[in-house]
């Protein structure tokens, strides 16, 4: 069986990239066709067959103003030597349709395409271009209609869907109408790293630094309370966070880490920060593992992992004083890292690996 991996893009590293390369080591001689590929960026697939076609050539920044032309490269693109087609996606790459007769299209789609969708009146108010906004915003509202019907025709090929929790299971079904079922990503579960060692007296939030994750939230709670905040990471909105916390000696900003350091990092935390609405969240859960709780809001994929009271402490407002509230709240607990790092153990690599080869083994072979 002749399998090709099709993804959005390859410029950064995040949750949607280790998917993307679990699925390449179950199927490592299958190419993986992309929009725009930065090994700068990301470098994890040195060893594989990276692909790309004319989008290659606009650079990385632009990449949020391409979905036009991305679906339109999707569409064209020639798969029809292949048998499977596995799209790892949360925008453009499912829209794939060159296939040949017989073949099978699985989409693991880990959220509709935001944009266009649920996160549509955040992403107008601020598209993330500066100065350009209202440009982009102008030209967004008067495009969305178009996209948002393209987007959901491309939907309708996908001959299966699978997704990465309850809340993505519930969105694919409003927004493209259509059954997916729930494989929860690979985590990359540690030996619970500091076992017996003292906890520090910090909270930590590690994740790509975007206006939608307000990650705004953890800093100005910190900064109030005076607790101590590690925001590990980069992103565009990197210095509009340094300038909330302000003189703060209080929030500390950290580059990204390696495995290992961030590991001790998380294991010697207080606790973890999560403000997202996310389909999942793969940072909280790779913090469960290493014994750090985590205080995180209560919608979206984190219900899949967080137990109130057990291994973290859920707040239902994307509020600093919500959040304030529940880091007040998590410091009246007593959580012990040891059975905190129990709770990660069902959401392993070795899981994601057999249930993604069953599912295929059922639908395609």
């Amino acid at each position: 069986m002749k399998v090709a991996i099709v993804c959005d893009w390859l410029t950064n590293v995040g949750g949607a990239e280790k998917v993307l390369l679990e699925i390449h080591h179950l199927y490592p001689k299958a190419p993986i066709y992309t929009s725009k590929y930065s090994p700068r960026g990301i470098n994890w697939f040195s060893d594989a067959d990276v692909r790309t076609g004319w989008l290659q050539i606009f650079p990385v920044c632009f990449r949020r103003i391409l979905g036009p032309l991305r679906q339109r490269w999707f569409s064209k693109l020639d798969l029809t030597e292949y048998d499977l087609v596995i799209s790892v996606t949360g925008a453009e790459a499912k829209a794939v349709s060159k296939l040949k007769p017989g073949a099978k299209h699985i989409s693991y789609c880990h959220v509709p395409t935001q944009y266009y969708w649920q996160l549509y009146d955040m992403y107008v108010k601020n598209p993330g271009f500066g100065i350009f906004n209202p440009i982009v915003r102008f030209f967004f509202k008067l495009l969305v209609k178009p996209l948002r019907e393209k987007d959901f025709e491309a939907a309708q090929r996908v001959d299966e869907f699978v997704t990465i929790s309850g809340y993505a299971k519930e969105l694919i079904a409003k927004y493209y109408k259509r059954e997916a079922t729930v494989i929860h990503p690979p985590v990359e579960i540690k030996d619970f790293v500091n076992k017996g060692a003292e906890k520090g007296n910090y909270y930590i939030v590690t994740s790509r630094q975007v206006n939608w994750k307000r990650l705004d939230l953890a800093v100005r709670a910190c900064r109030e309370l005076k607790r101590e905040l590690l925001v590990v990471g980069e992103g565009p909105e990197h210095r509009k966070l340094i300038k909330i916390a302000g003189n703060s000696e209080f929030v500390k900003f950290l580059p990204l880490k390696g495995k290992e350091e961030l590991s001790k990092l998380l294991a010697g935390a207080k606790g973890y920060i999560f403000p997202s609405l996310e389909p999942f969240g793969i940072a909280p859960v790779e913090a469960l593992s290493c014994g750090c709780p985590v205080i995180a809001l209560s919608k979206g994929g984190t219900l899949d992992y967080i137990k109130d009271g057990k291994n973290g402490i859920l707040f239902d407002k994307q509020t600093t004083g919500a959040l304030k509230d529940a880091i007040l709240t998590f410091e009246k607990k007593q959580f012990d890292p040891s059975k905190v790092s129990e709770t990660a153990r069902e959401f392993g690599v070795e899981r994601f690996d057999r249930e993604i080869k069953e599912f295929v083994n059922e639908k395609v072979v």
